[in-house]
């Protein structure tokens, strides 16, 4: 297998990741990040990257894409190694240090092991009635809204995603029209009244039932409960209709696990030598999931880590300000 050698190998390419890949090559460690997904961002880049993000400390507010690049340029200069669209399949321990095996006949030796991975890798609901279109006008979020300028664009759910997609996409798209199963929704009710203030047409009780289009989504055939079919436009279909979590290949490497996340103490150590977890992840009484908890996780597993493979380094190693 192609080997990498690294100090640290963090699973998980999201924010808490990234910024352990930061902390770490602070701290003089290298780092190799690995993520399922083809890109790095984890949950922002895949569900919502031009959603504006309020609760990162120093920014008011910030687009989820921002904080990603951010992020990345951050940890650029300490040139973590990026194992990106390859899941991480198993965990060995060789004389007491951790060993992953990666999808593509990738290895990854490393002096320890910090998993970051959110909720694990996901997967979209599917939309049954778009069969055949998966690439030709079927999305599951927007990464670029450009890619929707001046198209009829249909959306497919009642949650937070399907009115966020709704907020941003207008004034971009030629039109948007949200359509859900129910009457009511599961989105936050300040959102909803803000799409309601837009005009966007909400159509509700309705199931989809076709799509049409040759080789691209030209059309979308609903029902809608005592009054029937009708059809509408449609360019693309965004499909908001969430994302079902698996831990995956985690699950099965004997850590203790509580609901799917990896319980661990107060230096982020979870059950296995050398393995820390952060963010999402991992569990803890008390336990407060928000994007700002994971950046300090990740600063204690990786000052824990780094003790760990040295036991002459100190567990502090002072503020980034004195050593620029």
């Amino acid at each position: 297998m192609p080997l990498t050698t690294v100090d640290l190998a963090i699973i998980g390419a999201g924010p808490t990741g990234l910024f352990a890949a930061y902390y770490a090559g602070f701290r003089g460690l290298r780092t190799a990040v690995i993520d399922t997904l083809p890109e790095a961002g984890g949950q922002i880049t895949a569900m919502y990257p031009e959603k504006q993000i309020y609760d990162v400390g120093g920014f008011p507010e910030i687009k989820g894409r921002d904080l990603v690049d951010n992020l990345l340029r951050q940890a650029a200069p300490f040139e973590p190694v990026y194992h990106l669209g390859h899941q991480a399949q198993k965990l060995h321990h060789v004389d007491g240090l951790p060993v992953l095996d990666l999808t593509g006949d990738l290895r990854v030796e490393a002096k320890a092991l910090l998993i970051t991975g959110g909720l694990g890798s996901f997967a979209p609901r599917p939309l049954p009635a778009a069969d055949g279109y998966h690439g030709a006008g079927i999305v599951y979020f927007v990464p670029e809204l450009a890619a929707h300028a001046g198209q009829d664009v249909v959306i497919v759910g009642g949650g937070d995603s399907a009115f966020d997609w709704a907020l941003a996409l207008h004034g971009v798209a030629r039109s948007t029209v949200i359509v859900h199963r129910r009457e009511r929704f599961r989105a936050h009710a300040a959102t909803i009244d803000r799409v309601r203030g837009l005009g966007v047409p909400i159509i509700v009780n309705a199931q989809v039932t076709a799509i049409h289009g040759t080789t691209h989504v030209e059309g979308v055939a609903i029902d809608v409960k005592d009054e029937g079919p009708r059809e509408l436009p449609a360019g693309a279909v965004v499909a908001a209709l969430g994302f079902t979590a698996d831990l995956g290949p985690l699950g099965e490497w004997g850590l203790d696990l509580d609901h799917r996340t990896i319980s661990v103490d107060s230096t982020m150590a979870a059950s296995l030598p050398r393995v820390y977890a952060a963010g999402d992840i991992a569990a803890y009484p008390g336990k407060v999931k928000l994007i700002a908890t994971g950046f300090g996780e990740a600063a204690t597993a990786v000052n824990n880590a780094a003790v760990a493979i040295d036991p002459a380094a100190h567990l502090f190693p002072g503020h980034s300000s004195e050593n620029p």
